[in-house]
């Protein structure tokens, strides 16, 4: 985007009640667009993901910092009934809501979906849960391991050798934080057309299910349990990690063209006709007999010898790199993904931007990761509160402000 100019959500606002990961992403992404996102922390300890360390950068949680950019800090007791007109204010002031509380949460304290359209009968309710609204399991709480286990995705994962493992990444957490601000936009769009309001539901479950439809459809198809097949693909042989001299390579031929380039540019030509290697059914027939061969070849280069003979041939490939690797590759740093950001409590920090361009560009920041609290004084004078309530308040304890820490 030009410099200057913010997203298409500029103008609304946002309340996120929310904490760990879903909820936090769901409300980043609405303010990388240009909404105005005041998130409501605990008194006194904000965020769970605050107290998230290690790691950590200048004593700040990173499980905090990536996924808190663009909000406004409001330290708020809304159990208290003073809180609760606070929070009842806001909620009337806003176009949407988004909460990933324990599930029945807020309605216990008086903010219900139906008394949420009476308080502001044009409000977007973004309600995120781990198991979704109904069902025998609707009321517990969850977290992205715990969904990947009871989903099956841990046990599709590894090769069946060693014991059960996670993707390590959020990936149901961050995808139902994608489908919420999916689903939040849409809702915006209901709203523009009817004047009422709309309940989003989303919930790590149902994202899941989503991301696992391709397993799904096979056991509907009576294909049972898919097999453990480490960084292979059911369909593609060879496709997935090979050995190198010096580390290992991601290697896709995933067609039968790329399989005769893959043995010809590697001056294995005798792969290509040797039997039962033949077409990608065969190889998918005989895997290990292929896996182990193709191994055989790759261990005679090192890595970037490989890489680079197979990206001549035209052929998928990329190698096995750290995160490191990863930050410091040409490609990324020539995107512009990863930009410095001005931050009063980390020094030299960076942040991964929104991996949406607008007319080539990336949303503009409004502001970084908050510290708790910082914006308690200004939400709440915004709000009409006058000088003396904020004092009163923040002496009881029903809100707080960074002020009022050392």
């Amino acid at each position: 985007m030009a410099e200057g100019t913010r997203g298409s959500l500029a103008g609304l606002r946002v309340i996120e009640i929310s904490t760990s990961v879903a909820g936090p992403l769901a409300g980043q992404i609405l303010g990388d667009l240009g909404a105005e996102v005041i998130k409501v922390e605990r008194v006194g300890s904000g965020d769970d993901t605050r107290q998230w360390t290690p790691p950590a950068w200048d004593g700040e949680s990173i499980a905090f910092l990536h996924l808190n950019r663009n909000k406004l800090s409001l330290e708020l007791d809304y159990k208290d009934p003073r809180g609760r007109r606070v929070l009842r204010d806001l909620i009337a002031s806003a176009d949407v809501l988004v909460q990933n509380l324990r599930p029945g949460a807020l309605a216990k304290v008086g903010f219900s979906w139906e008394e949420l359209q009476e308080i502001n009968p044009r409000l977007v309710y973004c309600d995120m849960t781990g198991f979704g609204r109904t069902g025998p399991k609707a009321t517990e709480p969850a977290y992205d391991p715990l969904l990947q286990a009871y989903s099956g995705i841990i046990d599709m994962m590894g090769t069946g050798d060693g014991p059960p493992a996670r993707v390590p990444l959020s990936i149901l957490d961050k995808g139902t934080a994608m489908w919420a601000a999916i689903g939040v936009l849409d809702a915006l769009r209901t709203v523009e057309r009817t004047g009422k309001g709309v309940h989003v539901g989303v919930s790590l479950l149902e994202t899941a299910v989503t991301w696992t439809h391709a397993n799904v459809m096979g056991a509907l198809a009576g294909n049972g349990k898919p097999k453990n097949l480490g960084s292979g693909h059911a369909g593609v042989v060879p496709y997935g990690a090979f050995p190198t001299r010096d580390g290992w390579a991601f290697i896709s031929a995933g067609n039968q063209a790329l399989w005769t380039r893959f043995c010809t540019a590697t001056g294995a030509e005798e792969l290509a006709t040797r039997e039962g290697f033949g077409s990608n059914p065969e190889r998918s027939a005989n895997r290990e007999q292929v896996e182990a061969a193709v191994s055989e070849v790759t261990r005679g280069f090192e890595t970037a010898g490989l890489i680079t003979l197979l990206n001549e041939a035209g052929i998928p490939c990329s190698a096995v790199n750290s995160v490191p690797d990863m930050v410091d590759d040409p490609q990324v740093k020539a995107l512009g993904l990863i930009e410095p950001m001005a931050h009063t409590e980390v020094e030299n920090f960076e942040v991964v931007n929104l991996p949406i361009t607008f007319g080539g560009e990336y949303p503009e920041h409004q502001c970084p990761p908050p510290v708790l609290g910082a914006d308690t004084d200004a939400v709440l004078s915004r709000l009409g509160v006058s000088a003396e309530s904020i004092a009163e308040l923040r002496r009881d304890g029903v809100v707080a402000s960074v002020a009022d820490r050392p």
